[in-house]
């Protein structure tokens, strides 16, 4: 008896060992185009799908051709402030970074840094008035104005019963001319998701 004892004794480390290691945590990496839903929210596919779509639309559009051909070159786009008035917490600035990238990489426009950056990149050029060597400097009163600036928000409605709801996103993106405050375009894009719960929690 005294040695079937002992002998659970030392056994009891292992089980609890073995039991910790199997309620460890596991990573499985994925590609970053992959579509994963895990919660049925606003994720990163739809923020880089809704993006493309958008731009793709909004650099379509005549706004685009008509500004070409009166200013002889390409119009200088400036992204603004994209609200998220949904239920959820969607972090807008991914959104917003998809939708730089987008235009960017468009080369149909001239992309405009955003406030907050030229706030960054002014403040390096009055430091440069002061340390950096004459033939160096960038001058202040250089900046390209923007000509457009694209605005938006993104919205929600959830129809739920039982264990399944319906979430519906709705995101409006508006191009407004910055010299007569003209909207030039206006886009829409809607996402509709099915959602089912063992214990459906929104």
């Amino acid at each position: 008896m005294t040695s079937y004892r002992t002998s659970f004794i030392f056994l009891i480390p292992l089980l609890v060992a073995s039991g910790l290691s199997g309620c460890g945590t596991t990573v499985e990496r994925l590609e970053v185009d992959e579509v994963r839903d895990l919660s049925g929210e606003w994720n990163d596919t739809d923020s880089r799908l809704v993006s493309e779509e958008m731009i793709d639309d909004v650099l379509s559009r005549a706004w685009l051709r008509e500004s070409r051909a009166s200013r002889g070159q390409r119009p200088a786009v400036i992204v603004g402030e994209v609200r998220n008035l949904s239920h959820e917490h969607i972090n807008t600035n991914t959104f917003v970074a998809d939708m730089e990238r987008a235009l960017i990489n468009s080369g149909e426009v001239e992309f405009v840094a955003s406030s907050v950056e030229r706030q960054e990149i002014r403040e390096e050029r009055a430091d440069q008035e002061l340390h950096a060597r004459e033939d160096t400097r960038k001058e202040m009163g250089q900046e390209l104005g923007a000509d457009f600036m694209l605005k938006g928000t993104i919205n929600t409605i959830v129809d739920q019963s039982g264990k399944q709801a319906i979430k519906y996103y709705q995101v409006d993106l508006t191009l407004i001319s910055l010299a007569d405050n003209r909207k030039v375009w206006v886009g829409q894009k809607k996402v509709k998701k099915l959602v089912k719960r063992g214990a459906l929690r929104l």
